[in-house]
């Protein structure tokens, strides 16, 4: 059986986000188990640490790749970045979900191909809409 080596890997620095929201790895946990859901990933394992006196990483291993999100709330910043492979699990609605949740003042974002030769990036920085969320849909 032949594999396919496409995958799809979206990774966003997301700048304004709330404290509360960064700062708690349980919280994080749950919302990225969501984002993972709802873009029909398959989740195999979640590691999460929360750090002293601020901070989480919480890391989604999936079936088509991986999910993370690294917080420095104390600089209200998010470094959050979904890879996956195939054709059938789109990172980018993972993604929105977690900035829909995050509702971060800025992002900058970056959408890469893999797999298929010549790595192909492309990068869109947002700023914040009349709401105060960052809108990265393209």
């Amino acid at each position: 059986m032949e594999y396919s080596t496409y995958g799809r890997h979206v990774a966003v620095d997301a700048w304004g986000v709330a404290f509360a929201h960064l700062n708690s790895a349980d919280l994080l946990c749950k919302q990225m188990v969501q984002a993972a859901e709802a873009s029909g990933a398959t989740i195999l394992s979640i590691q999460s640490k929360q750090f002293e006196p601020q901070g989480a990483t919480v890391l989604l291993l999936l079936s088509e790749s991986h999910m993370s999100i690294h917080t420095y709330p104390e600089k209200g910043f998010a470094a959050l970045d979904c890879y996956t492979c195939g054709e059938t699990v789109d990172p980018q609605v993972a993604i929105q979900a977690m900035l829909d949740f995050l509702q971060p003042l800025s992002t900058s974002l970056a959408r890469m191909t893999r797999g298929m030769g010549a790595l192909h990036v492309s990068t869109a920085s947002e700023a914040s809409d009349a709401s105060g969320a960052a809108d990265t849909r393209k």
